[in-house]
């Protein structure tokens, strides 16, 4: 086991909604909980911005998007804070750049370039501490949440933006589509991770 004055592991995940995030992070702290290992999780960060009336999805604003990373970064530090073994994050930081970068393409806005660096950074403050970071793909053929009804083109928009933040800063992550094998390949690359790291 990890002693609590251990660093906990960090598994993120980011994707377009819809797409199985908060499912395959319940699959994984199922199984770690299963192994004996305590676990912490972040999570609803965009209805929380609804909820403090902050504009989401296609309305995303700078402002947003950086309430969104810094609560997302305020929950990070107090799970670990909980003494946790392993945490897993919701919508990691980068998430809320995409989000931004989508929401800027659907309404056709250029966002300023210091705003849009400004933000990078702080999202990127995040990256050294993800032990795994996943990204989940779109597949229009899957159903998206019952009682949501979201913008088929957003969601493509928000989808592309992530793996092209990914791609173009090299950040080191796992694609997770719907395809069962690979979200069980997932599960067992956190799963093994963290059983490693107990180990040590």
């Amino acid at each position: 086991m990890v002693t609590s004055s251990a660093r906990p592991l960090r598994i993120g995940v980011i994707g377009t909604h819809s797409t199985g995030k908060t499912t395959l992070l319940k699959r994984i702290e199922m199984e770690l909980r299963g192994h004996g290992l305590t676990v912490a999780r972040t999570g609803r960060l965009g209805k929380r911005a609804a909820a403090v009336g902050l504009p989401k999805m296609q309305h995303h604003t700078v402002q947003s998007t950086e309430w969104v990373i810094a609560q997302g970064i305020l929950d990070e530090i107090n799970a670990v804070a909980q003494g946790a073994e392993v945490v897993l994050i919701d919508r990691a930081a980068h998430d809320a750049i995409a989000y931004f970068e989508a929401a800027m393409a659907f309404r056709a806005e250029t966002p300023p370039r210091i705003e849009r660096e400004r933000l990078l950074t702080l999202a990127s403050t995040q990256l050294p501490k993800y032990d795994l970071l996943f990204a989940t793909v779109l597949d229009e053929s899957m159903p998206v949440e019952t009682g949501h009804d979201y913008d088929a083109h957003f969601r493509r928009l928000v989808d592309d933006r992530v793996h092209r933040l990914l791609a173009n800063d090299v950040i080191p992550h796992q694609r997770v589509t719907s395809d069962p094998d690979s979200q069980a390949h997932a599960v067992d690359v956190a799963v093994q991770r963290c059983l490693k790291e107990a180990l040590v």
